[in-house]
């Protein structure tokens, strides 16, 4: 059985923050080996690079290489598509990112990276930042060999010296949606899976995740998207654009599969209350109305799998029918931040976006270990 170590970050003062809190940077891990694109990794590398250059408009980056072919081949794309997007400034957007050669298994680094916590701010600056290090086992040893992605947070952690709390369970950063309240949404399909931390009743994990990323309320959805190979990771879709509101992706053909999962979900949400007993703003957001498949599976595109920024917000699209839509219902919703789509047709082809490839770095000093 799991047990926790004292002192915990969460008793130590720690908390992750939720992810429209000001970041460092961005972590994110640049894509390779076509075996596991299934032959799309050129149109991956395409979308990726476009991503990097976006992101780099706001803030730093960290592109984690996996080896020196990873890296040249990153330095061209990314330097062709910021000569592209940033004409003139494409040299100071180019200083921003910062290449980190480590091993890798696979790109998902929300799921396998760090999940980085925060003191709370002091004398007016930023609370200094250590991460959590959570065990990873490519969601519930589906794919084979992960021993690398399960060793990125240490990895990390030395690379910039950060102090590092290791945990004793399986957790991936998708599973989890977390606001400023210490409310965490998740699904029961994901987390209660058995092969991830059978041991572990769901008391016992809601324990883990108040000591360790300082959560106060933890919500069980039931499932998720049919196709998705995580078991159905919460971050594709349900999440928090700010503390008190919530956006659903919704089905409403009634014949599709994922129809009676989304209307379950979207019903237990408007019945949620935040902590002074006032429901929560629950916008719903359509998914994708075209059929995507990869050999003969279908895939789980989706909108809510954004990724938010200093200043922005980044949606996936699919040259889709509803693609606009989805951006029109997002952009109220993040006041202050240009919401901007970019494509992800090929990047689906592995099964999630753009907020399963990215993790970000709270802004404040590093907590030295």
């Amino acid at each position: 059985m799991a047990t926790t170590s004292y002192p915990t970050p969460a008793s130590l003062g720690y908390r992750m923050p939720p992810e429209w809190a000001p970041h460092a940077a961005t972590w994110t891990s640049w894509p390779f080996d076509d075996e596991l694109w299934v032959g799309h990794l050129e149109g991956v590398r395409r979308e990726f690079a476009d991503l990097v250059a976006t992101i780099l408009r706001f803030e730093p980056v960290v592109l984690n290489v996996r080896d020196q072919e990873s890296e040249t081949d990153a330095r061209a794309r990314i330097g062709a598509a910021a000569a592209k997007l940033h004409g003139a400034g494409a040299d100071a957007a180019l200083g921003k990112l910062r290449y980190n050669l480590m091993p890798l298994n696979d790109v998902w680094f929300r799921d396998n990276g760090p999940l980085f916590v925060q003191l709370p701010a002091e004398n007016g600056q930023p609370g200094r930042v250590a991460l959590t290090d959570w065990g990873f086992n490519a969601w519930g040893e589906k794919y084979a060999p992960w021993q690398d992605d399960d060793r990125a947070p240490a990895t990390v952690a030395s690379r910039i010296g950060m102090k590092r709390f290791a945990v004793p369970a399986i957790m991936e950063g998708g599973a989890l949606e977390i606001n400023g309240a210490g409310v965490c949404l998740t699904t029961r399909s994901c987390l209660l899976e058995p092969n991830r931390n059978p041991e572990l009743s769901a008391a016992q994990i809601e324990l883990l995740l108040r000591d360790h990323l300082g959560i106060h309320e933890l919500v069980w959805l039931e499932r998720g998207l049919e196709g998705d190979h995580t078991d159905g990771h919460i971050d594709t879709i349900v999440r928090f654009t700010s503390d008190d509101t919530i956006v659903c992706a919704v089905e409403p053909r009634t014949d599709d599969p994922n129809h009676a999962t989304m209307a379950h979900n979207l019903k237990q949400l408007r019945g949620l209350r935040t902590a002074n007993g006032a429901p929560y703003r629950v916008v719903e957001l359509p998914l994708p109305q075209r059929r995507m498949e990869l050999e003969g599976q279908r895939l789980p595109p989706t909108y809510a799998n954004f990724y938010i920024g200093n200043g922005f917000v980044v949606v996936p699209q699919y040259d889709d029918v509803n693609d606009e839509q989805a951006l029109n219902i997002l952009r109220p919703l993040f006041p202050g931040r240009e919401v901007i789509g970019l494509s992800a047709s090929s990047l689906i082809t592995g099964g999630g976006a753009f907020h399963c490839v990215t993790q970000q770095q709270p802004l404040g000093a590093t907590e030295h270990a």
